[in-house]
């Protein structure tokens, strides 16, 4: 039976436990929170619109009581403080860091087995907390971010040639946030390069929106976003319970691709039952590398951030 856990029960977290149960991507989901009632309210919720919604997927919800999570196949973390305007990412670094080894300690008490997913900001180190507090394979703890940040990118490029979001397909790279690598050689629609159809003006102001697509959110609600987040960290869970070795941006601990050692970035890989299956290296021209290797210095420099605190 396959189960998933997915710690805190905020937007993000519940947003990804409806889409998994609406998608019967997994038999059992368990949500869990530290704020009472929170995540038993929520996936009673989830659960009563399953007659309506026609999903057989149960989901059930515990306030910090990991002994519901054990055995889970994979652990989805998005706990963690959200974003207020006009903090930056790195500004969660040391709460967030501290709730994550907790979390990750708990998970890993319970389901020795889990593939891991990490959610919350400053995303990259936080996937290097995990990894660190876990002792998993690099391959088991993952960072969910280029999803999400391909998403936006494809989401945006949709509008501008007022064609359906379906059609295009698109690879980012590098960190989360404003440092990521932006690919439109590998961006195409059905098959047609990008760089046909879109001038280099537009294309180059659709690549700045996705950038700061995650500020431009929470401008306008005060918070950040939850639906293409949580929606995102699903797709993940799927393409691992199901093995589909689907192509995916995700955060991972690189030993050597790329010529780096040691840096948790987001990368092209294979998605299947073991989490990464394969990490995929691809030509990258000057121009690229040297984007890459910007958003490494950055990550690298929060990294080092969370060395000093000795979290």
């Amino acid at each position: 039976m396959s189960k998933v856990t997915v710690v805190g029960a905020g937007n993000v977290g519940a947003t990804c436990a409806d889409v998994l149960a609406y998608r019967e991507i997994a038999e059992e989901i368990v949500l869990i929170d530290i704020k009472e009632g929170i995540a038993e309210g929520k996936a009673l919720d989830i659960f009563q619109k399953a007659p309506i919604n026609q999903y057989d997927s149960r989901t059930v919800g515990s306030t910090n009581d990991y002994s519901k999570t054990a055995n889970s196949d994979v652990v989805v973390i998005t706990s963690g403080l959200p974003r207020k305007p006009g903090m930056t990412r790195d500004d969660l670094i040391e709460t967030n860091a501290g709730i994550v080894k907790s979390v990750t300690e708990n998970v890993v008490k319970h389901s020795p087995n889990a593939i891991i997913i990490v959610v919350s900001n400053p995303l990259d180190v936080m996937t290097y907390q995990a990894h660190l507090t876990s002792g998993f394979d690099r391959n088991k703890v993952i960072g969910m971010a280029g999803i999400l940040d391909t998403a936006r990118y494809r989401a945006f490029l949709a509008e501008e040639l007022n064609i359906s979001p379906k059609e295009i397909q698109a690879i980012l790279m590098g960190g989360h946030g404003d440092t990521m690598v932006p690919l439109p050689r590998y961006t195409t629609v059905a098959g047609i390069p990008v760089t046909e159809l879109v001038s280099k003006e537009k294309l180059d102001a659709i690549i700045e929106r996705t950038k700061f697509g995650g500020g431009e959110l929470v401008k306008l609600m005060g918070t950040s976003a939850w639906y293409a987040p949580g929606s995102a960290a699903a797709q993940m869970v799927e393409a691992i319970l199901k093995n589909q070795r689907r192509v995916f941006p995700v955060c991972i601990k690189l030993d050597g691709e790329y010529g780096i050692d040691d840096c948790y970035l987001g990368v092209p890989v294979i998605l299947g039952k073991n989490g990464v299956e394969k990490v995929l290296e691809l030509d990258l021209n000057a121009e690229e590398r040297a984007l890459l290797e910007t958003s490494r210095g950055h990550v690298k420099e929060v990294m080092s951030v969370l060395d000093k605190l000795g979290k």
